[in-house]
C-alpha cells in the first residue's frame, strides 16, 4: 500500500473511526520505539482491526484522539495495551519437536550438575500463555523428577500481561494439549471438567514475569538455555543484532539458543555456532 507523505485519506475504507496514515504513522513509530516491532503500511488494515476493539472499550470516537491518548503520560497503561494488541500469540505445545529431542540431550549434565549443587536456569523469552515453557517443564521433569529438590527454575516471560496470566493459571483446552506426547499427557497434566491442567510439580519450575525485550533486562544470572522463538520476525535488523548479543551475554559456557523456525543468526557477526536446526550453541564451547 503506498501511502503519499502527510495524507489524510482514510486508510480503511468505509470504517467505523477515521484512520489516517498521519494516525498509522504515530502508531507505528510508538510500537517500533516502544517493542521493536515494525509495522509496514501494509500492516494498516491489521492495525486498524486490532485497534477498533480498544477505542470501543474506552470510549474514543477517532483514531486521532486514540493517538493522543497514548502519546500522553496518562495513556501509559493504554500503551500496553496497545503493544499486547500488536502481537500475534500464536502458539502451542511442543511445537518444533525436534527442539525438544535436542534439548532431551542437554539435560543430563545439567541435571546431574544441579545434583552437585549447581543451579539449572532456562529462559523462554516471548512465552506468549505459557505453552513454551510448560513444554520445557515436561520434558525437564521427565529428565530429571526430582527437579524440585534442586536449585532448578524456567523464566517465562512476554510483555503482554493478558498472556502472562493465561500462563499462570496453567489451564488448556483438550484441543491444546493434543500435541503433548502421551507419556507427558500421561503423568504431567490433570484432566479437568473443560479441559486440561499442568500439574503442580511442572507449575512450580516456571516463575512468569512481565519484560520487553527493548527494555532494561533485570536478570542478573546467567541462563544454560535460552528458548527465543518467532520473536525476532517482528523486529528490524539492528534490534535483533543487539537482542542476540545480549542473549549471549546471558548464557552460561556452552549454553544454548533455540530460535523460530523463519528465524537465523549471522554466525560471521554474533558468537554463535549453529549445531543442530535453528539450534544455536555459544562459539568456543561445544
Amino acid at each position: 500500500m503506498a501511502v503519499a507523505a502527510g495524507s489524510q485519506a482514510g486508510l480503511v475504507p468505509d470504517a467505523e473511526f477515521a484512520f489516517t496514515a498521519a494516525d498509522f504513522r504515530k502508531i507505528a513509530a510508538l510500537v517500533h520505539g516502544e517493542a521493536g516491532i515494525v509495522l509496514s503500511e501494509g500492516k494498516a488494515h491489521l492495525v486498524y482491526s486490532r485497534l477498533a476493539k480498544r477505542l470501543r472499550g474506552i470510549g474514543l470516537r477517532s483514531f486521532r484522539d486514540y493517538c493522543a491518548l497514548v502519546q500522553s503520560d496518562a495513556g501509559a497503561d493504554e500503551r500496553i495495551a496497545m503493544i499486547a494488541a500488536m502481537t500475534t500469540n500464536v502458539t502451542r505445545f511442543f511445537r518444533e519437536p525436534h527442539h525438544f529431542d535436542h534439548l532431551r540431550t542437554l539435560l543430563p549434565p545439567l541435571a546431574a550438575a544441579a545434583r552437585a549443587g549447581r543451579r539449572l536456569r532456562i529462559w523462554s523469552a516471548g512465552c506468549s500463555s505459557g505453552e513454551e515453557p510448560y513444554s520445557i517443564a515436561l520434558t525437564l521433569l521427565d529428565a530429571m523428577p526430582d527437579a524440585a529438590q534442586h536449585d532448578v527454575r524456567i523464566l517465562a516471560t512476554d510483555l503482554d500481561p493478558n498472556m502472562l496470566t493465561r500462563g499462570r493459571a496453567a489451564r488448556y483446552s483438550r484441543h491444546a494439549v493434543a500435541q503433548v506426547p502421551p507419556a507427558l499427557k500421561d503423568r504431567f497434566t490433570v484432566a479437568e471438567a473443560d479441559g486440561v491442567a499442568i500439574c503442580d510439580a511442572a507449575r512450580a519450575l516456571v516463575q512468569f514475569n512481565e519484560l520487553n525485550l527493548l527494555a532494561q533486562w533485570p536478570m542478573k544470572g546467567r541462563f544454560d538455555i535460552i528458548f527465543c522463538r518467532n520473536v525476532m520476525i517482528y523486529f528490524d535488523e539492528p534490534t535483533q543484532e543487539g537482542i542476540w548479543r545480549k542473549f549471549a551475554g546471558l548464557l552460561n559456557p556452552g549454553g544454548s539458543l533455540f530460535i523460530g523456525h523463519s528465524e537465523r543468526i549471522a554466525t560471521e557477526r554474533q558468537p554463535f555456532d549453529l549445531v543442530a536446526q535453528t539450534t544455536y550453541k555459544l562459539r568456543g564451547h561445544r
